[in-house]
């Protein structure tokens, strides 16, 4: 199944947002084994992008090409507004990357691991303390600071580690994987502090295995399977692809029910309960229509609610049922 979803204006004058990441036949391969089959994406500034896919599907891959750690075989990728392959300079100096596994040097405190990333962007003394205390504090680290980086749990290494990816003040930023093994607590941390940097104006290209974290926090999803998108758009637009969507109308007047199963065609009936199931994409026009209907004949629900497949289904329908999981160490290797 492939199927696609045209991206929608970010701009309130309707041109589309700028691309803050883009990709047009990106390509990979490692022997005979195609990782990546000519994938195009389009990341508008200031938004959450998210890319879904299974084992070895290539998400990690495709970060590693558009934050200029592996090259592509072919197609085009720009960030930034650089090449990611003539331009990888440019490319650097306007994105952080937080990778599957932590960067964090578990042998020395928080405080110096954010002044040897001070170190490698060459701020100055004053800055570079500053920054780091700035960011501490921001990602409730200034207790832990002064101790060993090893002592800290796994959501305070992940803050950490995103606390040093923004030591560069990047505009663009790539999480892989950012909440894999935290807790509940840990991962809605977690998400809070991507929507604050989404609220900075700050992109993010993110890739999860999970679906509710997707549906939670991106403007845009993009489903990779076989190396190839099968689908892209918003967490709605994506349900709206696969059917068993419906809306639910129930009465607590037997005649109203009645004549509601009368006036509306395709309807699925509940008498106990009378409740009707109407088929549905779930999109305003065809509630609408619905609403219209009910309108006309002179009849009011009790209740109506909308039903449309959640991204479970969408991943499952369009990846033929692969597993989501995390991306295993070969492609991590790559």
């Amino acid at each position: 199944m492939s199927s696609s979803v045209m991206p929608t204006s970010n701009r309130r004058d309707g041109r589309p947002a700028p691309a803050a990441v883009s990709a047009v036949g990106l390509r990979k391969s490692y022997g005979d084994k195609v990782v990546l089959d000519g994938i195009d994406l389009h990341v508008p500034a200031g938004s959450v992008f998210a890319l879904l896919g299974p084992n070895g599907a290539g998400k990690t891959t495709a970060v590693k090409i558009l934050s200029t750690l592996i090259a592509a075989d072919g197609g085009q990728a720009q960030v930034a507004g650089h090449d990611v392959a003539a331009a990888p300079d440019g490319v650097r100096a306007a994105i952080g990357v937080t990778g599957q596994f932590s960067a964090v040097d578990g042998l020395i405190t928080g405080e110096e691991n954010m002044l040897l990333m001070a170190d490698l962007h060459h701020l100055s003394r004053g800055e570079k303390r500053r920054t780091a205390a700035e960011l501490l504090e921001r990602f409730d680290l200034v207790d832990a600071a002064r101790k060993p980086a090893a002592t800290y749990s796994g959501g305070m290494k992940r803050r950490l580690d995103i606390a040093m990816t923004l030591v560069g003040n990047p505009r663009i930023i790539f999480l892989d994987e950012p909440t894999t093994g935290l807790d509940p607590r840990a991962r809605h941390t977690m998400w809070q502090i991507i929507r604050e940097l989404v609220s900075d104006g700050v992109t993010v290209f993110l890739t999860t295995q999970y679906l509710d974290e997707a549906d939670e926090l991106a403007d845009r999803i993009a489903v990779l399977n076989d190396g190839r998108i099968a689908a892209e758009g918003s967490a709605d637009e994506l349900k709206r692809l696969i059917p068993g969507g419906h809306v639910r109308l129930r009465f607590t007047d037997p005649a109203g029910y009645q004549r509601a199963a009368s006036a509306l065609r395709e309807t699925t009936r509940d008498d106990e309960s009378l409740a009707l199931q109407i088929p549905s994409d779930g999109s305003q026009r065809e509630l609408r229509s619905i609403l219209d209907r009910l309108d006309a004949a002179g009849i009011e629900a009790d209740e109506l609610t909308v039903h449309t497949p959640d991204l479970d289904d969408v991943f499952f329908a369009l990846t033929g049922g692969a597993a989501l999981v995390p991306d295993q160490p070969k492609e991590n290797a790559r």
